[in-house]
């Protein structure tokens, strides 16, 4: 088989909680590709069904990746275009994404990304703390080097930004206290683009006995640490009336 030019690997964002903030061009790019590489398939499919997607779907996931990126490099390498898509987000940012990434690549295909929704970027604009320099770090790990990990993150001269599930942030912002301090300004995000949008802002001691008081925290969180020294002008700012 002859084939005119090999297939390319597009990185499509989907929507964090509202559909509304699917793109056009994510909508025809689903549509135009031969396949689309899915997280979730079920969970893809909802999404696939309301914008009136019947592009064929296959599985791509944590457990799947490293044999499924092989086969579908050879798609590629036979013309077909594929479609990475994650639950919710842009793939590759603390979702599959990246071994495909690398193995097109490494087979000198065509990779690009159509820009879209994330929760990294909206919980940062809108925290209120320095979003000039800032340092992503994801979901840390839950056992092995974490405590590690909290130790150099609160010495951050940058505004941190973390990925939680909703049943550690109490542990979370536990050991970020025991590390920085409970003065520390921090902000939690959840829920980004949904219905029940909330940040909530204040120290570490202020977020805890928050946590403390709600019956059951639920949603997509995400955790932002101001570095020590913005924290402290944070704090010194009602007091002196500086700006910071």
């Amino acid at each position: 088989m002859i084939v005119e030019r090999p297939g390319r690997l597009i990185l499509v964002p989907t929507p964090i909680g509202n559909l509304s903030d699917m793109s056009e061009r994510a909508i025809e790019t689903l549509k135009a590709v031969s396949r689309i590489a899915c997280e979730d398939t079920r969970t893809s499919g909802v999404l696939l069904s309301h914008y009136g997607i019947s592009t064929p779907t296959t599985s791509f996931h944590a457990h799947n990746e490293h044999g499924k990126a092989t086969r579908l490099v050879e798609s590629m390498i036979r013309g077909d275009d594929i479609a990475l898509i994650s639950d919710a987000g842009s793939p590759g940012i603390s979702d599959p994404g990246y071994l495909l990434v690398r193995a097109a690549l490494d087979a000198h295909l065509e990779v690009t990304s159509l820009p879209g929704p994330s929760a990294l970027i909206p919980a940062l604009a809108a925290s209120g703390l320095p979003s000039d320099r800032f340092v992503f770090e994801g979901f840390l790990p839950p056992k092995k080097g974490r405590q590690t990990r909290i130790k150099a993150l609160v010495e951050e001269d940058r505004t941190v930004i973390l990925y939680e599930s909703p049943h550690r942030l109490k542990k979370l912002l536990t050991q970020l206290a025991e590390h920085a301090g409970m003065d520390r300004q921090a902000v939690v995000a959840r829920e980004l683009s949904k219905k029940f949008e909330e940040f909530r802002r204040g120290t570490l001691e202020e977020l805890l006995a928050w946590v403390n008081d709600v019956t059951k925290v639920r949603g997509e969180i995400v955790v932002l640490i101001a570095s020590p020294k913005a924290s402290q002008r944070l704090n010194e700012a009602p007091k002196s009336g500086e700006a910071w």
